[in-house]
């Protein structure tokens, strides 16, 4: 059962199901965008994404870079250089590793910095807070913040603030989707979808119902990081012969850059 809120978001329901929030673009510039230079124009428009763990996506797209959810669970992102953003969906540490950040944030001088409400308070102001409906342009892409709210993991917990993040370009507004911890559906037709694989407030059948609700292209799992190594099989399994007609279940290799 969906729930309707307020500005035409729909909101979970404390039994945790499926979330669905609205929202429309209201862009400001911000990022630098990079001269072309001698890159070939087919390397520019395939979209590369390399998976550090977890929820940690780093996509290359048109030149641009944008790291996702650099957080405890994820590995190998310590060394990332030139890039345009880092953007967090929330406050925990397994999507923010509040130590490993600020040597990430020195690395990059140029990367414009974006995170949820919550968590830019917590990191200060050089931190950018992005509201639903919020969009920003980022080099040759365009970052909007839509959802608004973490899934419930239980009705006694707090509800904290979730920055779902659809990157596009000129041509698809959703070129990518990356829901944080939520089960966010866009208006938009998402080609690429970072499906949440395993979560403390998330059951196999409502993962299989959303990657069905988004009917993305391509769809990555990513917040596998709960999961034992042997178990992960079993989750894909399902995933990759439930998705929809028309999607492909695609499992990234580890910090490894891959076209989707």
């Amino acid at each position: 059962m969906l729930l309707l809120g307020w500005c035409g978001c729909a909101r979970e329901n404390h039994a945790g199901q499926l979330a669905v929030y609205r929202s429309g673009p209201a862009r400001r510039a911000l990022g630098r965008r990079p001269s072309l230079g001698g890159v070939s124009q087919r390397i520019l428009d395939v979209m590369q994404l390399t998976h550090f763990g977890h929820s940690c996506l780093l996509v290359e797209h048109l030149g641009t870079r944008v790291l996702f959810d650099p957080g405890t669970f994820s590995h190998g992102f310590e060394g990332i250089t030139d890039l345009d953003a880092i953007a967090i969906t929330h406050q925990h540490p397994d999507h923010a590793d509040a130590a490993r950040l600020p040597a990430l944030v020195e690395a990059n001088p140029g990367a414009a910095l974006f995170a949820d409400p919550q968590t830019t308070d917590r990191f200060g102001d050089a931190w950018t807070a992005v509201r639903l409906g919020d969009a920003f342009d980022v080099g040759r892409l365009h970052l909007r913040g839509t959802g608004g709210r973490h899934a419930v993991i239980h009705p006694e917990l707090a509800v904290i603030d979730n920055t779902a993040f659809l990157l596009g370009d000129d041509e698809n507004p959703a070129r990518l989707l990356h829901p944080g911890d939520s089960l966010y559906i866009p208006y938009e037709d998402v080609d690429v979808l970072a499906l949440p694989a395993a979560a403390p407030w998330l059951k196999i059948s409502e993962a299989i119902d959303y990657l069905r609700a988004v009917n993305p292209r391509v769809a990555v799992p990513i917040h596998q990081g709960i999961l034992a190594n042997e178990g992960t099989g079993i989750f894909y399994g399902r995933y990759s012969e439930m998705a929809p007609d028309g999607t492909e279940f695609r499992v990234l290799p580890s910090e490894e850059s891959a076209e989707v």
